[in-house]
């Protein structure tokens, strides 16, 4: 496993930015995604965006997708996501997660999480 910070998290208005990063303590290899994922009270935990980590690609869910820009940074083994255009429909908890394999949308398929970092839209 792999230790995951997550930081950045706050409170924004709606249509304002704000920069969530995750840090791992530890070995992230090529091979792994590192994923955001997001959970609201009483919903499910979503997939927000992942990138692979030895080449940088990126996929995103529907609902964030041309608003949010995942990014990494491997000489600090340092994940980002960049949240730009905020909806209130985007509050909630913000995890980072790590995977080995493919299967990057199942919560249950990641073998590394962080606790969280809490993110508020409202005006």
């Amino acid at each position: 496993q792999v230790h995951l910070v997550e930081s950045g998290g706050g409170l924004a208005q709606p249509g304002k930015s704000l920069r969530l990063s995750c840090v791992g303590l530890g070995n992230i290899f090529g091979v792994n995604t590192l994923s955001w994922f997001r959970q609201a009270p009483e919903k499910d935990r979503e997939f927000v965006a992942g990138i692979l980590w030895s080449n940088g690609s990126a996929t995103y869910s529907d609902s964030v997708r041309g608003r949010f820009t995942i990014s990494r940074d491997m000489a600090r083994n340092t994940m980002y996501l960049q949240m730009n255009n905020l909806k209130p429909e985007d509050s909630a908890e913000y995890f980072c997660a790590r995977i080995w394999g493919s299967n990057i949308y199942t919560p249950l398929a990641y073998d590394s999480w962080g606790r969280g970092t809490q993110v508020t839209v409202s005006s």
